[in-house]
């Protein structure tokens, strides 16, 4: 009694997270219920508001006041843009929409960020407090907030993109509104991919709110080996080797060998792998059993043989939200737009006072003044600086959407930085359309190598500990203890080797095995679960192991 009253009570000590056992039990619980409702659509649909607010309550607490005021804002935002026919005042909506939420998640996520950077270009001392905390103690005459400092909601930045595209694709005529704000509550908030994605675009999964439940067969063993197979990612190829090694070296780089470093920014890219794709790949499974269908997140992207194939692979409810939410508006790969100007001269005007060197303000500006000469005199110039202009803004800008710090702005321009570089390389590469295997090892692993060491500006706590990782590197390999390294640490080469083969298997084999699975009876799909549930929870420590995105 005990277990189930921490389950379903509000408690830090007790999140619901999809790699503990109180999860299960809750899902067991929720899920009878949905047995027994699932054929009443209203009944099924308002259930599972219910049930993911509860979720997000349980992992939030009072933050859910957030989910429902972006719930209820884009509802009845939503509506009236479809019920207008006035141009002026569908506009004024959307925006108003696409103001509101940005508003919120800046207030919440950017807060320090902007402050940081303020006091930073102008020598201030200005001090972030929590207005909406103080406002709401208040208002309920009681200290429930703290004002002192703004903690980030989990999975904001999920559900902001989520309400921001029912108000667009409405707006765009691409859909028709929900009538029921249950249903809508649904469509923001269902529990599998509330808090880390993937992203679910109205388009796609709206249409599937008031269709019938229908869970065959085949959903059943996608859903269960969906499940399976997240779990080993997660638990296994992301938490044992982060435990056992990764982190160790990322708290103190200086204390480890350039090899160890470098190893580590190795483990580094199973890791951050391991864990969104098996989070995604357990949402995935589990609202495959609920008879719903989430996108695909991930498509192996360490056999990418391009920094822009990689992107096509990876987070890719992302990447398609940027593309057709962003980059796309701001005119793609077809033209600038005011808005792509604007950005950009407030992007280079915040680095010329950041930096406040004296070659920056030359190199800059003398930049500027000659892509406006070359735009002026050839279309082609024109047409490729706005191209690429667009590219990089749209990168910069989801640098700085996984997290409020310029080293992950930095993070996003040296990944459109590669962008770039890729489409000019692949017009002179005599070897683009080449079909031999070396060829292909050759983009593979030189695609993988720019990933993995990109992101030492996304796993390092400061820019401090990113200087101190290339000092090691740099002027510590140390190669003499490279062989002691592997021997110590040996268990975790060996899961982060299992990783690598797995995830570089050819696709058809990953076939083959889920089809295996599939055809086979009852009593050996439990047997496989056992397995990977004993294999899973000896490999897991007792300390807490949240999801790398729950920050994001």
């Amino acid at each position: 009694m005990n277990r189930l009253k921490d389950i379903f009570t509000f408690s830090e000590e007790f999140p619901l997270i999809f790699t503990q056992a109180n999860f299960w039990i809750f899902f067991a619980v929720i899920y009878f219920v949905f047995a027994l409702i699932y054929k009443k659509i209203p009944l099924r649909n308002a259930y599972l508001f219910l049930v993911s607010l509860f979720f997000y309550y349980k992992t939030s607490g009072l933050f859910i006041g957030i989910l429902i005021f972006s719930t209820l804002v884009d509802f009845f935002i939503g509506r009236n843009i479809y019920r207008s026919n006035n141009a002026l005042k569908r506009k004024v909506l959307v925006t108003t929409s696409v103001c509101v939420n940005l508003l919120v998640l800046c207030y919440f996520k950017y807060a320090y960020f902007f402050t940081d950077s303020f006091n930073y270009l102008f020598h201030t001392n200005i001090e972030v407090f929590n207005w909406l905390a103080h406002w709401g103690n208040g208002f309920a005459n009681q200290t429930y907030f703290t004002v002192d400092k703004i903690i980030l909601p989990v999975g904001i930045s999920f559900y902001t993109f989520q309400t921001i595209s029912y108000s667009v694709d409405i707006y765009r005529g691409n859909l028709k509104p929900l009538k029921s704000i249950m249903d809508f509550g649904f469509f923001v908030s269902f529990f599998p991919q509330l808090v880390a994605g993937p992203i679910v675009r109205a388009e796609s999964f709206v249409p599937q709110i008031n269709k019938p439940t229908s869970i065959s067969v085949s959903d059943f063993n996608n859903g269960t080996f969906m499940i399976l197979k997240g779990l080993v990612k997660k638990m296994l190829f992301a938490d044992f080797i982060a435990m056992h090694f990764l982190d160790r070296v990322f708290d103190a780089p200086e204390m480890f060998s350039g090899f160890a470093n470098v190893m580590a920014m190795i483990g580094y890219s199973l890791q951050i792998y391991g864990d969104f794709s098996g989070y995604t790949d357990i949402a995935i499974g589990l609202a495959l059993l609920m008879g719903f269908e989430l996108p695909k997140n991930f498509n192996s992207p360490y056999k990418a043989v391009s920094t822009a194939d990689f992107w096509r692979r990876w987070h890719i409810s992302l990447s398609t939200w940027l593309r057709d939410y962003l980059y796309i508006p701001l005119g793609g790969n077809r033209k600038g737009s005011t808005a792509s100007y604007i950005i950009l001269a407030i992007i280079l005007l915040g680095v010329m006072i950041g930096f406040g060197n004296n070659y920056i303000y030359l190199i800059i500006p003398g930049i500027v003044i000659l892509g406006v000469i070359g735009s002026y005199f050839s279309p082609t110039i024109e047409k490729n600086i706005n191209t690429n202009i667009n590219l990089m803004l749209t990168m910069l800008i989801g640098g700085l959407w996984h997290g409020a710090s310029w080293k992950f702005v930095i993070w996003g321009g040296l990944n459109g930085l590669g962008l770039v570089v890729y489409k000019f390389w692949r017009k002179a590469s005599p070897y683009e359309n080449s079909t031999h295997w070396f060829v292909h090892f050759w983009k593979v692993l030189v695609t993988f190598i720019f990933i993995t060491f990109t992101r030492i500006y996304f796993r390092s706590e400061s820019m401090g500990h990113i200087r101190r990782w290339y000092h090691q590197v740099a002027n510590n390999m140390d190669w003499a203890h490279a062989w002691d390294i592997l021997v110590h640490y040996q268990m975790v080469f060996w899961v982060m080797l299992a990783g690598y083969i797995t995830h570089w298997l050819p696709q058809s084999t990953k076939e083959t095995l889920e089809q295996w699975y599939a055809k086979s009876p009852m009593p050996l799909k439990i047997g496989y679960a056992t397995v990977v549930g004993v294999m899973c929870y000896q490999a897991f420590s007792t300390d807490f192991q949240p999801f790398i995105y729950f920050q994001f």
